[in-house]
């Protein structure tokens, strides 16, 4: 068992860097290279929601809205983030990146380190209290640290915050759906990660809210100079 849970992690740890590699070379280049990969990620995404809707217990007008929720949560998120991109720059889209990830590192490691009462068992056994207030402490950190370096203005960095707790709560949201559907990975596709849906559960109403941010002028960058 040891010796299968070492082989998982090694996989799991190998696909994480497969992964980081390719949205930062995507990252780093932009323009077309970013706009594929945010085709591509972003069908993979809706495929994997709308298979998740089809195997979940509920009415059918419940499901029709979670349908048509769908492609408007991972649309808006996919302009937004071209949007930060290709109008802010790429320390702005990395800030964006950084406050999702920083959630997820943050959450995990305040979670094992102290646990605590969970935050909701039904959904998800395994979210603690002490994890979803890790995971906002290592947001607003990555906020202010990138926020700063990329020039952010308009918002507030401790906005960092409130995206750490968004991002917790679009992965909260995937886990309902997962145990409605009764499975445990919105797909196969990521060795030992399961499913796209699954890694950017949290960067989806982020990168939906500060994209609509940006696209009514409200975050922007400082100018040069």
């Amino acid at each position: 068992m040891a010796a299968a849970g070492k082989t998982d992690l090694w996989v799991r740890l190998g696909s994480a860097i497969v992964l980081f590699a390719i949205a930062g070379t995507a990252l780093w280049f932009g323009g077309i290279a970013f706009g594929l990969l945010l085709l591509v990620g972003g069908a993979l995404c809706l495929v994997e929601w709308l298979a998740l809707v089809r195997a979940m217990t509920l009415s059918g007008g419940a499901k029709a809205a979670l349908s048509a929720l769908g492609p408007v949560l991972v649309l808006g998120a996919m302009a937004g983030l071209w949007l930060i991109r290709d109008q802010l720059g790429m320390t702005a889209a990395l800030w964006v990146f950084g406050m999702v990830w920083a959630t997820d590192i943050g959450a995990y490691f305040a979670g094992r380190a102290f646990g605590g009462a969970r935050l909701a068992p039904r959904i998800s056994p395994s979210k603690t209290w002490s994890g979803l207030f890790g995971g906002m402490i290592a947001a607003l950190i990555a906020s202010a640290t990138i926020g700063d370096r990329a020039g952010i203005v308009g918002v507030p960095l401790w906005i960092g915050l409130f995206m750490g707790l968004a991002a917790q709560l679009g992965d909260l949201a995937q886990s309902w759906m997962k145990r409605r559907a009764g499975v445990k990975d919105s797909g196969k596709l990521i060795p030992g990660h399961g499913g796209l849906f699954d890694r950017v559960d949290g960067m989806l109403p982020v990168a939906l809210f500060l994209g609509a941010l940006a696209a009514t002028g409200q975050l922007a960058v400082r100018a040069a100079g």
